[in-house]
């Protein structure tokens, strides 16, 4: 007999205060499912050659974003960190790997801005890019304690 597949619910992590709560309400529903949370941090190398100067070593940019994610997930989980959290390093754009890691999950959730962007935008560019190509739904998470609509 074979066993029913565990759903996923994929979030991105960004370091951003939206993130966390992101991450915070995946973990929340997942429980609620019996679902496994990936959380995915994507990382960009910059150009190693061009105008912005000297060669830039990619494994120090790839220890760097290990050394950022770890120290983002013990800032949202600062005692033990959930069994079913399976954590995901990607290089590359943001909403593309969000977008690919949609496929057969059962939800994606993005904080309602992440890093980047305008103060007063109401939704950033890669939840925007998300709710409008992700394989599955999307759930966008606002700051805890924000009230703006």
């Amino acid at each position: 007999m074979e066993s029913e597949p565990v759903p996923r619910v994929v979030v991105g992590v960004d370091g951003s205060p939206t993130s966390y709560a992101a991450l915070r309400w995946a973990d929340r529903y997942a429980r609620t499912v019996d679902g496994v949370v990936e959380a995915i941090h994507v990382w960009d190398t910059p150009s190693s050659a061009g105008w912005s100067g000297p060669a830039i070593d990619p494994d120090f940019d790839l220890q760097q974003a290990r050394e950022r994610f770890a120290a983002e997930l013990r800032s949202v989980f600062p005692g033990e960190r959930p069994a079913r959290l399976r954590e995901h390093l990607v290089e590359g754009d943001p909403s593309e790997a969000l977008i690919q890691a949609s496929e057969g999950a059962e939800l994606l959730v993005v904080g309602r801005r992440g890093r980047g962007g305008f103060a007063r935008a109401m939704l950033g560019s890669v939840g925007q890019r998300c709710a409008q190509h992700a394989a599955c739904p999307v759930v966008v998470v606002p700051r805890e304690g924000d009230t703006a609509h």
